[in-house]
C-alpha cells in the first residue's frame, strides 16, 4: 500500500528548500530462507503523468532499497516535474505514482529497474497535482548570448575564430539555441565565445553513442570533444541548456 503525504503541491522558487512531497509504502512481506525481511526488496518508483500509463519517455524512475519512504523537496520535485518529465512550466499537471517491489536479480542486462527484480509486486497508484516553474539551467546559459560550432567536422576545421554566420548559431530563447550546418565525420565543441578557447560546451565523458546528441556540459578545462555522425551530410543541432541536452536531426 502506497500513501502519500499531499494530493496538492505548490511549487515556488521562494520555498526551494521546504518539503514538498513524501511518500511511503508497506513492506511486502516476501518470504526469504531466512524467514521475512523487508532488507531483501528492492522498490522501484515511476511517476508519470496522469493518463499515460507509465509509458511517458520521460516518466520518473528511480529505484530504492530497502526504504519504506521517499520524500523531495520543492526544488527536487520541481526539478524531476521540469527538467527530467519535460511538463510545461506554469501549467498545472496531474501527476501519478505507484511502487514496484521485487528482489534483486543478481545476472541481468536489462537497464529497465524494473526487469531487474523478480517476483515484482505493482502497488496503488497515488495521486497529486503541481505547477512546476522554471528551475535554473542544467547547464549554465553563454553569458555572451552567442553560440558558435568548431571542429574537425565542420568547413572551418578547428581555426578559431570560426566563419560566420555559417557556424553560427541562432539563438531561439534564453536556453536554446539552433543551426543548420554541413558535417562530416569529426570531432567538435560548442563555443560561447568566437575566437576564445577559454570556455566551451563538450562531453563530460568519453561517449561514441552520442553522434546524434546527448547530454553536454559546461567546462573551463577539461571535457570530451563531441562525436560527429557517421555520415557527411546536413543537420540540424539543437541545443538545450534547460535540459542540458543537444540533439541532431538529418536534413
Amino acid at each position: 500500500m502506497v500513501t502519500s503525504s499531499a494530493t496538492s503541491v505548490t511549487l515556488t522558487p521562494q520555498t526551494g528548500g521546504n518539503q514538498a512531497l513524501a511518500i511511503s509504502w508497506t513492506n511486502p512481506n516476501y518470504r526469504m530462507n531466512t524467514g521475512i525481511s523487508s532488507h531483501d526488496v528492492t522498490y522501484v518508483l515511476e511517476m508519470d503523468t496522469v493518463g499515460a500509463n507509465f509509458k511517458s519517455p520521460y516518466k520518473y524512475v528511480t529505484t530504492i532499497a530497502r526504504d519504506l519512504s521517499v520524500a523531495w523537496t520543492v526544488d527536487q520535485l520541481n526539478g524531476v516535474l521540469g527538467n527530467t518529465m519535460r511538463l510545461t512550466f506554469g501549467r498545472q499537471a496531474n501527476i501519478e505514482i505507484r511502487i514496484t517491489s521485487g528482489i534483486k536479480r543478481n545476472n541481468t542486462s536489462s537497464s529497465n529497474p524494473i526487469e531487474q527484480i523478480a517476483a515484482p509486486l505493482t502497488s496503488n497508484v497515488v495521486r497529486f497535482t503541481a505547477t512546476p516553474f522554471a528551475p535554473p539551467p542544467k547547464v549554465a546559459i553563454p553569458v555572451t548570448n552567442q553560440l558558435f560550432i568548431v571542429g574537425s567536422a565542420t568547413a572551418g576545421d578547428w581555426g578559431n575564430p570560426v566563419p560566420v554566420p555559417s557556424q553560427q548559431f541562432t539563438k531561439l530563447s534564453d536556453t536554446k539555441y539552433e543551426i543548420s550546418i554541413q558535417l562530416k565525420p569529426g570531432r567538435y565543441l560548442f563555443l560561447p565565445e568566437n575566437g576564445s578557447w577559454s570556455t566551451k560546451y563538450a562531453l563530460e565523458n568519453d561517449d561514441p553513442g552520442t553522434k546524434m546528441g546527448g547530454a553536454f556540459v559546461f567546462r573551463a578545462s577539461g571535457g570530451v570533444d563531441l562525436y560527429a555522425p557517421d555520415e557527411a551530410g546536413r543537420y540540424k543541432i539543437t541545443v538545450d541548456f534547460q535540459l542540458g541536452i543537444f540533439t541532431l536531426v538529418k536534413l
